[in-house]
């Protein structure tokens, strides 16, 4: 294991009013920022002077799909920062009836000081912030989900003392929380293997995004088709759910594609002695990943899990 780099005295990344949709809308140095800072929430290191800069503000929570880590994290973070959370779900809005996502946006920006949407498709959450006049953070779209790739790049910090040379292998479908380590991997030097089937990997536009990015960032990315190469000598295994919400139509076939890229222990027994297994949860047992390795001694889902809130106390905190 690597020596832990040196780490900065804790003062919160500031980024007032700017949107969280992507990290590839970030600076290297910002995400490095926001990094540290969620492990200084998690370290209880934060200054006590800034410790609840959400005092007197309140947040609209807006979850059109179903979430359990998500929502949690962000209410909780919420009110730990001292702020007021106000969750809505589809049904409880005008969106239901009608109401565009853009008028949704400014009528909240006139009630609210930030905005967090789970949403279905990308395409709205840019409408929602491209209307709205408060900071709006993506808690997942069909597309990107970096709430979660900043918790995963925690948890890599948490548990090797840097990021930058970690070689990174995720395994399977190239869906949102893919391209949002490809992102992540680009922006913060570490090596990301990609091993999917033909037919499965990256959008291309991300791909290309994330690579012009890793020019700055230090990072490396490669897509590949077998999961054996791809996770010889890495430092970490990650893996997804092989139907996501949403792509429920052809399940059969992708399940029949992806089986080959199930992380079980003799694909882990490829990975360096250290490495550890991580998924973003919830796990499809005996697909993606066999117990043996869900519930081994590599594995870090649950703590991953936990960082889920320390990263939106890092987004929070900076945006809002």
């Amino acid at each position: 294991m690597a020596l832990a780099e040196t780490r900065r005295a804790p003062a919160r990344t500031a980024l007032p009013g700017r949107d969280y949709l992507s990290l590839h809308d970030f600076e290297p140095a910002e995400v490095a920022g926001l990094i540290e800072d969620g492990l200084a929430w998690k370290q209880g290191s934060m200054p006590p002077a800034q410790a609840r800069p959400l005092q007197g503000k309140s947040l609209a929570l807006l979850f059109l799909k179903p979430s359990t880590r998500t929502r949690v994290a962000f209410e909780v973070a919420t009110a730990s920062l001292g702020g007021h959370p106000v969750c809505l779900q589809g049904g409880d809005m005008q969106l239901a009836r009608g109401e565009t996502i853009g008028d949704t946006g400014r009528v909240l920006s006139e009630l609210v000081d930030g905005i967090v949407i789970r949403a279905f498709a990308h395409r709205d959450v840019e409408e929602l912030a491209a209307a709205a006049s408060v900071p709006v953070v993506n808690a997942l779209t069909d597309l990107l989900h970096p709430s979660q790739a900043l918790a995963d790049m925690i948890t890599l910090r948490e548990r090797f003392g840097r990021l930058a040379g970690l070689t990174l292998t995720y395994v399977g479908d190239g869906n949102n929380v893919c391209h949002s380590l490809c992102f992540a991997a680009a922006k913060t030097g570490i090596h990301l293997r990609v091993a999917c089937p033909e037919g499965y990997a990256p959008a291309a536009a991300v791909l290309a995004a994330a690579r012009a990015d890793a020019q700055c960032g230090g990072g490396r990315i490669e897509v590949m088709t077998d999961p054996r190469a791809a996770v010889e000598g890495a430092d970490a295994v990650y893996t997804d759910t092989w139907v996501s919400m949403g792509f429920e139509a052809g399940a059969d076939a992708r399940r029949r594609a992806l089986e080959p890229y199930r992380v079980h222990a003799g694909l882990m027994r490829l990975a360096a002695p250290h490495a550890v297994f991580m998924h973003d949860l919830p796990a499809h047992r005996g697909e993606e990943v066999t117990d043996e390795v869900m519930d081994g001694p590599a594995s870090v889902v649950f703590a991953q899990a936990g960082n889920r809130l320390h990263a939106a106390k890092a987004i929070l905190a900076a945006v809002v």
